[in-house]
């Protein structure tokens, strides 16, 4: 029993990496513009379904689609932040509906193109088990584990140290006032748009490497992202790992110790049950006394 609930912590942990480089996007923007980005999770399907792509075509491991993923995602990110950007009146409601919408699109456009078959990776040197004592796991949960603690530590450093940081920060925090210190904030939402489809892309690469996808699982996605989010607090990336953590754990746990049929209800549990104790989120308290 022992053995049995030390792998699932290890592979909640990973789990929760993972869990983390899907929603840090969504949290970049929830942050700045304080939109939900209903289409985020199809974006990084999309991503996904390149990686796909690039196995079945070119005979390439998933990893060699990520620059075509860059590309393509933050192309379709920039495009919905034209559309959303348009909005004019009563734009938190408004791009809820719409990025609601375009997602829609984008899930049946590509179950258009990819069909509705499930697919995962061929590759036999991702899907190896990697033995660290007792724990197992897959290659590919340990490289995008260590890639998304790189990718929240790069965009933590770019948010504290960079101009741009600094100004998207600043756009968040009282958007009237970044213009007055001459801060352009339709280009800042433009660049955090940009940089949620890099995180978007990344995040669809390592989810088809390590796991399965279908074109219905874009709004799950989404769904795990916005959690994630909220439990972290808005805006705080050391909030998104922790949120993301303790989600892939409790799932990890529910299905070791219980049921598989109750892992969605064990991580809504835990999101309503610590929005219950701290509204704010995890860091939300924290960020406003500073």
């Amino acid at each position: 029993m022992t053995e049995l609930i030390l792998q699932a912590l290890y592979s909640g942990l990973l789990q929760g990496g993972s869990y983390a480089l899907i929603a840090l996007g969504l949290a970049l923007v929830f942050g700045t513009m304080k939109i939900i980005n209903l289409a985020h999770g199809e974006l990084v399907l999309l991503a996904a379904y390149l990686a796909y792509t690039v196995e079945a075509k070119a005979g390439l491991g998933p990893v060699f689609a990520i620059p075509l993923a860059l590309v393509l995602v933050s192309f379709a990110s920039v495009c919905v932040y034209w559309i959303v950007n348009r909005i004019k009146k009563d734009r938190e409601i408004n791009s809820l509906i719409l990025t609601y919408g375009i997602g829609v699109i984008l899930t049946n456009a590509i179950l258009l193109i990819w069909k509705a078959d499930i697919r995962t990776t061929s590759s036999s040197w991702l899907q190896e088990a990697f033995v660290v004592g007792p724990l197992y796991s897959m290659r590919s949960e340990l490289i995008f584990f260590s890639v998304s603690l790189a990718l929240m530590a790069g965009l933590w450093w770019w948010l504290t140290r960079s101009w741009y940081g600094r100004a998207l920060r600043a756009v968040s925090s009282n958007r009237d006032a970044a213009k007055l210190m001459g801060i352009n904030p339709g280009k800042v939402e433009l660049v955090s748009f940009i940089i949620a489809g890099i995180l978007a892309a990344f995040a669809g690469v390592a989810l088809f490497s390590y796991g399965v996808i279908q074109p219905s699982y874009g709004s799950a996605l989404t769904v795990k992202a916005f959690i994630i989010t909220v439990l972290a607090g808005i805006g705080s990336i050391p909030g998104v790992l922790l949120g993301a953590v303790l989600l892939g754990v409790c799932e990890a746990l529910t299905v070791t110790l219980a049921s598989s049929a109750l892992q969605e209800l064990a991580g809504m549990s835990l999101f309503l049950l610590v929005l219950f104790v701290m509204p704010n989120g995890l860091f939300g308290a924290a960020r406003r006394r500073g």
